[in-house]
This record gives C-alpha cells, sequence and structure tokens, in this order.
C-alpha cells in the first residue's frame, strides 16, 4: 500500500509550511531599510519648516549612517560565525531540534530589536537593538539552511530547482510586503508599533516549524528512513569539510560576490533613490527599491521551472553576473529612472538564485549538505558584512546627513561594480571546473538525478570504508578456515 508521505502532494504540503518559515524573519529583516528616515532621523524637531506641503525634518531614533549599517553588518557578521557551527549541529542532531531553536531565535531577537526602539535618546538604544540583531541573524541565517536541507531531502530528483524557487518566493514575500506596508502601518502607529508588528511575524514562523517537525518526522517514518538518516548523521564529522570539492568552493565564491551587490545596495537604495533624484517621498522610494524583490517574487517559481527542465545551472551563474553589471553603472553615472535598474536588479537575482544554491545539493553529499549550507552561508555573510562596514565608510559616518553627496553614491556604486566583476571570474572558473567532472552543474534536473544519488553514495570518510572492507576480508577468511 503506498504511503501518503510518497506521494507527490504530500512533499508540497512539507513545502507549503517549509516556505513560511521564513515569511516573517525576510519581513522583519529589512524594516530597517524602508524606515531609514525614522532610524536615522532627529530625536526632536523644533525648528522644523514645511515646504511645498513636505515636513523638512522627520522625528526618529537619531542613529548616525554609521550606526544604521551597523545594524546590518552585525547581522552579516553574526550569520557568518554561528551558520557554520549551526549546519553541522543540524547534520548531527537533524532537522527537527534546528527548525525549532533557530525559529525561536528569531523571535526572541526580533523581541529585543522593537523593545530598543522604546529607549529612543538613551545610551541603551544601540546596544539593545544590535542585541536583537546578533540574535535575529544567528536565526534567520542558520533557520534558512534547515530550510534548504529539509527542500533538498525532499525534492532533490524531482523538482529541486521549483522548490527552491518557491521557498525564495514566500521569503521575498515577506521582504515585498514590508516595503508595500511597513511604511503605511508607520505612520499611523509609530515605529515601536510597527517592530512589534514584525515580530508577531516571527512567531506565525515558530507555529509552521512545529508543523513542518511533525510532517518531516512522520514522513522519513513512513519511507522508513528515519533510521538510516540517523546513522549517517552519526558518522558525520567536522574534518569532512576537508573532502568538499573545488567546484563547492568556486561556487560559494561565486554566491558571495553576486550577493555583495545585492544586499548592501538594498539597504541604502531608498535613501540612495530619495538623495540623487527628484521629487521621490520616501514611501515611493521604498517602493521602488522594493522591485528587486517584486521581480524575485513574481519570478522564482517560473525561473525554478525552467531551470529544472533545461538546467544550465553554471551559464546562468555566469549570465546573471554579467547582466548586473549594466544596472550599477545605469545607478552610478545616469539619471535612467532608478526603477529601470530596480526591476532589472530583480530579475538577475531571481535567475542567480535559482540557479545559485539549488547548485549545492547536486555537488555535496545530503548527509554533509547541512554543513555544505553552512559553509556557504557563512561565506556568503562575511562579504555581505564587509560590504555594509565598507559602504557606511564611503557614505559618512559622523552625522545623519539630510543629503549624501552623489560623489558618494557614485563611490558606493563603482565598489558594487567591482563585487559584480569577481562573481564573473569566479563563475567562468567554475564553469570550467564543471565542465572537466561532468559537467553536472549545466544538466536537467532529470540527467543529474543518477549523479546525485552517486553523490551520496560516496563515503563521507574514505578510510573508514576501506577498514571495514579489511575487516570483512578477515572475518571471511576465518570463517573459511
Amino acid at each position: 500500500m503506498t504511503q501518503p508521505a510518497e506521494k507527490v502532494y504530500y512533499r508540497f504540503v512539507v513545502l507549503f509550511f517549509n516556505c513560511l518559515l521564513t515569511f516573517g524573519s525576510y519581513f522583519c529583516f529589512d524594516i530597517p531599510s524602508v524606515l531609514q528616515d525614522q532610524f536615522q532621523g532627529n530625536l526632536t524637531c523644533p525648528n522644523a519648516t514645511v515646504i511645498n506641503g513636505t515636513v523638512d525634518c522627520v522625528v526618529g531614533l537619531g542613529m548616525t549612517p554609521q550606526q544604521y549599517n551597523l545594524l546590518y553588518a552585525i547581522y552579516a557578521w553574526t550569520n557568518a560565525v554561528v551558520v557554520i557551527m549551526a549546519g553541522f549541529l543540524i547534520d548531527k542532531l537533524g532537522n527537527r531540534f534546528g527548525v525549532f531553536l533557530f525559529s525561536f531565535l528569531c523571535v526572541l531577537g526580533s523581541s529585543l530589536f522593537a523593545l530598543g526602539s522604546h529607549f529612543e535618546g538613551s545610551p541603551y538604544l544601540l546596544p539593545l537593538m544590535l542585541t536583537g540583531r546578533l540574535l535575529f541573524g544567528s536565526g534567520n541565517g542558520s533557520l534558512t539552511i534547515v530550510q534548504n536541507r529539509i527542500t533538498a531531502f525532499w525534492f532533490k530528483g524531482k523538482e529541486l530547482a521549483l522548490a527552491f524557487g518557491l521557498t525564495l518566493a514566500f521569503s521575498r514575500l515577506g521582504s515585498v510586503l514590508n516595503f508595500f506596508l511597513t511604511q503605511r502601518f508607520e505612520e499611523q502607529y509609530g515605529i515601536q508599533w510597527t517592530l512589534w508588528g514584525g515580530t508577531l511575524l516571527c512567531v506565525l514562523g515558530f507555529v509552521c516549524a512545529a508543523v513542518v517537525s511533525a510532517l518531516d518526522k512522520i514522513g522519513m517514518r513512513q519511507l522508513g528512513l528515519d533510521g538510516a538518516i540517523r546513522e549517517e548523521s552519526r558518522k558525520v564529522r567536522i574534518q569532512d569539510v576537508k573532502l568538499l570539492s573545488l567546484r563547492y568552493w568556486l561556487l560559494v565564491l561565486t554566491i558571495m560576490f553576486f550577493y555583495n551587490g545585492i544586499f548592501p545596495f538594498i539597504a541604502d537604495a531608498s535613501k540612495f533613490i530619495q538623495d540623487k533624484y527628484n521629487g521621490y517621498s520616501q514611501k515611493e522610494a521604498s517602493y521602488i527599491a522594493g522591485a528587486v524583490y517584486d521581480s524575485s517574487l513574481v519570478l522564482s517559481a517560473s525561473v525554478g521551472i525552467l531551470i529544472d527542465f533545461v538546467g544550465l545551472r553554471g551559464i546562468f551563474a555566469l549570465a546573471c553576473a554579467i547582466l548586473t553589471l549594466p544596472v550599477f553603472g545605469l545607478l552610478a553615472f545616469t539619471f535612467v529612472p532608478p526603477l529601470v535598474s530596480t526591476i532589472w536588479l530583480g530579475v538577475t537575482y531571481s535567475f542567480a538564485a535559482a540557479s545559485m544554491w539549488p547548485s549545492i545539493p547536486l555537488v555535496v553529499p545530503q548527509a554533509t549538505l547541512g554543513t555544505a549550507m553552512g559553509l556557504a552561508t557563512s561565506i556568503q555573510m562575511v562579504g555581505i558584512g564587509v560590504s555594509n562596514l565598507v559602504v557606511g565608510e564611503i557614505l559618512g559616518t559622523k552625522s545623519s546627513e539630510t543629503k549624501i553627496p552623489l560623489w558618494r553614491w557614485q563611490r558606493m556604486m563603482i565598489f558594487m561594480l567591482a563585487n559584480t566583476i569577481a562573481c564573473i571570474i569566479t563563475s567562468v572558473l567554475l564553469n570550467m571546473v564543471d565542465h572537466r567532472q561532468g559537467g553536472i552543474l549545466n544538466k536537467p534536473t532529470k540527467r543529474s538525478e543518477q549523479a546525485e544519488r552517486d553523490s551520496d553514495r560516496e563515503p563521507l570518510n574514505p578510510g573508514e570504508e576501506e577498514r571495514d572492507e579489511e575487516d570483512e576480508v578477515v572475518r571471511s577468511r576465518s570463517l573459511n578456515s
């Protein structure tokens, strides 16, 4: 009799709740970007004037540009440190342990971040909010690893890119709703209640964690794989990192350099649009900046289906990097409407995310996937953390200027261009190495399924397998004698 877990609908039910794990946390992540004026606004506006119906002073938390960018940098740096051990722990202790722990950290971190906003003008504001971002970063980056590991287990050799695309689409739905709703909510209820609303969405993720955990446990038992996976987990060692291939490391560097040009830009995009282009309110600038996520939300699923059908993951990674170059050139040196650039960036981002991240399960064994994802996320966040610090220095660190000079924004875009060029170099090397090793990244999902199974059969510790074979020979000889 066919078990429910063997049917197609079951894995898509798992996928639905798995997608919702990070919906709330992605909403929370970019709240500072949408409310950048409020975070960097003055504590009071005693001499405010009204020009053309707009007040020239914004009451806010009083952060400097450096302190504001530190909110993103500490998130990235925390991810860089925590996700390596988190990936290893997930491989050792399982998805269910990870999904509860890390969704709880998201709730705790977002709660502290919201609490800190009540201490504007006091020395407690920045430490509380940074601590909240630290805990939130520890949870959200690690939760994404569990999410990807669950997706890879249920969809490997099937609709893998589609599943990753849908996961990204739900996450970006949180980001898109943030850009569309947060500004309006803040205008009506204030920044404190806005941040607590984000915390409530993280609680939704914790509830979904319980549902995913139950579905995953039941499904594994019905498939008879629970015991086998636990046995494989016992064999995982931290030294297995040495067995990861050159193809994996080039893929990780390609991801890092591409994302170095995405997230730091989005963090400051609203302010950039207001400073460079005339006539945009903060709300309009937030909508335009959010077009990166809008495009990703619309395209992710269809792009995933396309990549499952045609493969060409390595080629798409290279093409996305090349096609991203003009975006930062337009932003730096022209006055082409910014919406053109943000939609363009959203399209390349959609193809890059759907081709790069689903490639990792193709080049590492399932038993070490958590560790591999953790390392990839760590290196990605190191790059983003450094980029945020560099951007903070480029844009100015001494005061929350009303308007940042255009030449500073141009230097920031040149820095983004440099990262994109580095991404092109690593993606070219990735395709060369992959071609020499069988070209699995550029094969359609169905044709790469056999190669995936072969990678799963590769021993985690070759030396141990050889010793087991020697012991078997000795036992057989003693029996024959």
